[in-house]
């Protein structure tokens, strides 16, 4: 049967054309063309067949959601919104807010430390010496793909995670603070738990803090992580605190 419009193709292959168009272009291009196209590109039925498509979610999920057209975008931005986490790009991304001792040094990861560390990518971490050391980040979420209808309506959760570790032979303290900033640079939300202290002749392990911003105001743009510390007992070198593998990631985690 010849088609001289394509809307008089059936709706069922309308929806399977949309369901290949990426996402931005089917709000931004295709749903203003006429009322048909907007109905269809509004259908829950699109998005959760775009989420199948892209291996967001299986055939037979069974979760609720709320709104499958933020779904899929939060899902397809999901990531580390930190860069270089794992200091596999030396101290770049980062800026050394304070650099005291033998200031931040960059090492690798042992054998023994590999195998006890979760994550089996991670190969290197950043160390602090015997004065104060904090690096921090900021991550501007509009430059990251997240608008600001998104973050002001949706809210989504905001998940943050670091690792840190001591050192068996020396005692250290480890500190931690994100901040949800406005625009302006204004404070929206803080968490900022008390500093991590470690005796000497610890065992060393590697401890995982993780915290998750839910139901906060409007107008988050962005997103500042600091962390560092000092070693308690003043040892010249790099005896302080040792971190790595941290992330800021916002929305639904990927299974």
């Amino acid at each position: 049967m010849a088609v001289g419009n394509i809307n008089e193709l059936p709706e069922n292959i309308l929806l399977e054309l949309f369901r290949h168009v990426p996402a931005r272009q089917l709000l931004l291009r295709c749903r203003p063309v006429c009322s048909l196209w907007r109905d269809l590109i509004d259908l829950v039925t699109l998005w959760k067949r775009k989420c199948v498509l892209e291996g967001f979610i299986t055939e037979d999920w069974d979760q609720p959601v709320a709104d499958w057209k933020i779904f899929y975008f939060l899902r397809s931005l999901h990531r580390n919104l930190l860069h270089n986490p794992c200091a596999e790009e030396g101290f770049e991304f980062w800026s050394l807010d304070v650099n005291g001792g033998d200031e931040w040094k960059v090492e690798d990861l042992s054998g023994d430390q590999r195998k006890e560390f979760p994550n089996a990518q991670v190969k290197k971490y950043f160390v602090t010496s015997y004065y104060t050391c904090l690096k921090s980040q900021v991550v501007d979420l509009k430059a990251e793909g997240y608008w600001e209808e998104l973050m002001d309506t949706t809210r989504p959760d905001i998940e943050v995670k670091d690792w840190f570790a001591a050192r068996r032979d020396c005692g250290s303290k480890y500190q931690l603070c994100v901040q949800l900033l406005s625009s302006a640079h204004v404070p929206l939300g803080t968490f900022q738990p008390d500093p991590a202290t470690i005796q000497q002749k610890s065992d060393a392990k590697w401890r995982e803090v993780s915290h998750t911003f839910s139901n906060y105001p409007p107008g988050v743009r962005y997103i500042w992580f600091q962390h560092g510390g000092v070693d308690t007992h003043y040892w010249a070198g790099w005896y302080g605190p040792r971190v790595t593998n941290s992330s800021i990631t916002i929305g639904p985690p990927m299974h």
